[in-house]
């Protein structure tokens, strides 16, 4: 398996970035584009799911990684529930809602099974990549 050395190297977060692209353009549509409200929330929660895998990467650490993780779901799952929302209001049809869910869907699968991964990982990352067993215990001590 190859390393990983940016978040741009992640499948999940080239996913979220396509939600991300997905949302934007359903968006622009005019009478979705009208609703302030729906139109901003749907693209913030949609640009948060690939903006928390960037971050939890950047942090370093496997434990701060899957708490980042564990927002891009709940960010992924907030963009669902809003697609239901421009689904009910005719803003999008349902090609387009089941194209979005979808993908948001497999994000969420596979954001789960990459913290699955990382919760059973003996690397604990890269900021920690250095530390010993024994600089570990002095650490919490201190």
């Amino acid at each position: 398996m190859a390393t990983i050395k940016q978040f741009e190297d992640l499948e999940i977060w080239k996913l979220a970035r396509e939600l991300d692209k997905k949302i934007f353009a359903l968006t622009e549509k005019d009478k979705f584009n009208k609703d302030f409200g729906i139109r901003n929330q749907i693209r913030d929660s949609s640009g948060s799911v690939m903006d928390n895998i960037a971050e939890g990467f950047g942090r370093g650490g496997n434990r701060e990684f899957v708490n980042f993780l564990s927002y891009a779901i709940g960010s992924c799952s907030e963009t669902q529930s809003q697609l239901y929302r421009a689904l009910d209001r005719n803003y999008i049809n349902e090609i387009e809602f089941k194209e979005s869910y979808d993908l948001s869907k497999i994000i969420i699968t596979k954001c789960g099974s990459f913290v699955t991964y990382l919760n059973k990982s003996a690397v604990r990352g890269e900021k920690f990549k250095h530390r010993t067993e024994t600089n570990n215990k002095q650490q919490i001590t201190n």
